[in-house]
């Protein structure tokens, strides 16, 4: 079958391509065609444009690339329209995906499969009448969306179990790295390490960076170094490091969170990746109006967390200095805590074990592409019969 898929950034790249790999192992004959990045075109298929492209965050980037957005969008119709996929599978990025969903579902008879379903949950949850609307099967991976979904909204949605969870049982099968080997293969000192995972995009970094290696600096006797985050050059870093004592390190995320002692990190994927590495970890996000973000958060937005943890577990596990709420006073005070009291330490983990049953088994992107490609054999059945009426 022709399966064309959409992401919009590098988590997507990621998943995508692991699902594509799995849809082979169901599909041999499968033939892609995908707005994506260098991981999915690693798998096979045409890229037609890269998510590197696509990707605008913020109110003003968005506003000044308009223009951009809207030919992408565009370009990306016509695309499907004249490919005629058997099947659209969207990857996140609700923003630019609905959009096209729209447009596949008024215009064609093309199904509109959704992996990674957006988190309207957190807030604009009106989109959901749009996914009822113009998705025919959304794949979660996150547990506590089913009942969101089905519960609340009366929309069947199909938990597929989790990604990163793959990807990290994964790693840590296949690497056996002591921590003699990881530091003298990074040009590290002896002592125990703190990781700075600081946000996989520019805005991101600028404001959560500087107060990290303000608050982290009070520790001498461990040692700061930063995950790099793709994508990001490392002048970039530069900006926000000055004359920090701390060490970067691209393309080797995992390899530090399997070291690490404690994490600081923003919110999103990582908060999830430290925590099945067992690594304890402050959340801290930072945004340029702190007191009108949390008054926002605690009167529109609709979850009590924001990190994936939390949200798993359904409880605070790890702290999350959001907002007004994170300075560097209180990430200090919140990594002391890390460090040295051994029962939060252990309690935290604890947490994290929560975290990983109600994750369930690991093998999500077969889990999908088996459903996906059941559906569609079950599709195409439907369709021939209909035709031979």
């Amino acid at each position: 079958m022709k399966y064309y898929l959409i992401v919009g950034e590098a988590s997507g790249d990621l998943h995508a391509s692991h699902l594509m790999a799995a849809l082979k192992e169901e599909d041999a004959q499968a033939e892609f065609r995908f707005f994506g990045g260098d991981l999915m075109a690693a798998v096979g298929g045409t890229l037609v444009k890269h998510y590197k492209e696509l990707a605008y965050m913020g109110f003003i980037p968005v506003l000044l690339h308009l223009r951009t957005i809207f030919a992408n969008m565009r370009r990306c119709k016509e695309d499907i329209v004249a490919w005629q996929p058997d099947v659209l599978i969207l990857v996140d990025y609700p923003g630019f995906n609905l959009d096209i969903a729209k447009f596949v579902r008024s215009h064609t008879s093309i199904p509109i499969f959704y992996y990674i379903s957006p988190k309207v949950w957190a807030w604009k949850e009106y989109r959901v009448k749009n996914i009822k609307r113009d998705v025919d099967a959304l794949f979660s991976i996150l547990p506590f969306e089913v009942e969101f979904f089905e519960g609340k909204h009366h929309y069947p949605i199909q938990y597929v179990g989790n990604p990163t969870l793959d990807e990290v049982t994964s790693f840590r099968a296949s690497r056996s790295e002591t921590f003699d080997e990881f530091v003298r293969a990074n040009g590290l000192s002896s002592k125990p390490i703190i990781a700075l995972l600081a946000g996989s995009r520019k805005q991101e970094i600028k404001d959560n960076l500087p107060d990290m290696l303000r608050a982290a600096a009070a520790f001498p006797d461990y040692q700061l170094v930063l995950a790099g985050a793709p994508g990001i050059p490392p002048e970039y870093y530069g900006r926000y490091v000055g004359n920090a004592d701390v060490k970067i390190i691209f393309g080797r995320t995992y390899s530090l969170l399997q070291q690490a002692e404690a994490a600081l990190v923003t919110s999103g994927t990582a908060t999830l990746e430290t925590a099945l590495f067992g690594v304890p970890q402050a959340v801290c996000y930072h945004t340029p109006i702190g007191k009108v973000i949390a008054f926002l958060k605690r009167h529109i937005l609709k979850v009590k967390y924001i990190s994936l943890v939390n949200l798993i577990a359904n409880r605070e596990v790890v702290k999350e200095l959001v907002a007004d709420t994170m300075t560097v006073e209180q990430i200090r005070a919140e990594l002391k805590r890390l460090l040295y009291d051994r029962e939060y330490r252990r309690r935290m983990c604890e947490g994290y074990d929560e975290v990983k049953i109600r994750l369930g088994e690991a093998g999500a992107p077969k889990h999908a592409a088996r459903e996906m490609v059941k559906r569609l054999t079950n599709l195409y059945f439907v369709k021939k019969q209909k035709s031979m009426q």
